[in-house]
């Protein structure tokens, strides 16, 4: 997804959009041993989201590429399908492309956002609603004050928390149950942060 961006971006706004690339880059596709690497210098303060940090930095100094690549797998892929599934649709109806994912594809339009003709995956998968996510905070994506808030609320809120604490708790590495209570951690606080807006 490309797009032209809107100007200065605030420094929360840039820190949030990190994590929300973050997060979509590890739920999209098994980390490659150059992006582990990176991740070894991740290091935090006392705070949760520090803590969780921590934790996923010391994971990614411990791992091994390949059982979490077959980690990976088992979650998010699996052999007919994953232990779970990253989608919208079935958190939120039990089934697959379901009107979450029309509703998604509705707003992306409204973005003048387009599916990746190359991309297999629907619209309502967790890593694409993140980098939407990301690209909003950022201003890559030009649009209206507060429609990352709208979009959060939309397509994240009622079911991310769920999905990252069962990543958390089905994942077999402790990189991958890293990165679910990174996800927990990030999105309450995102959760939070809206509420406090309204």
């Amino acid at each position: 997804m490309v797009s032209q961006g809107t100007g200065p971006v605030e420094e929360i706004d840039a820190l949030r959009a990190q994590e929300y690339d973050l997060l979509a880059t590890l739920l999209g596709r098994a980390p490659a041993p150059d992006l582990l690497a990176a991740l070894h210098g991740l290091t935090g303060d006392g705070s949760p989201i520090g803590r969780a940090h921590e934790a996923l930095g010391r994971a990614a100094r411990e791992a091994d590429a390949r059982e979490v690549g077959r980690d990976f797998f088992a979650l998010f892929v699996g052999v007919g399908r994953g232990l779970i599934m990253p989608y919208a649709s079935y958190y939120l109806t039990g089934f697959l492309n379901e009107r979450p994912l029309a509703r998604v594809r509705q707003d992306l339009a409204a973005l003048g956002l387009e599916r990746d003709p190359s991309s297999s995956e629907p619209e309502d998968h967790a890593a694409t609603l993140l980098e939407v996510m990301a690209s909003l905070a950022s201003g890559r994506l030009a649009a209206e004050p507060d429609t990352d808030h709208r979009f959060f609320e939309r397509h994240l809120k009622p079911w991310i928390g769920r999905f990252f604490t069962d990543v958390a708790a089905q994942a077999t590495t402790p990189f991958y149950r890293a990165v679910g209570e990174l996800g927990e951690v990030f999105t309450t606080i995102e959760t939070e942060a809206f509420a406090m807006e309204a």
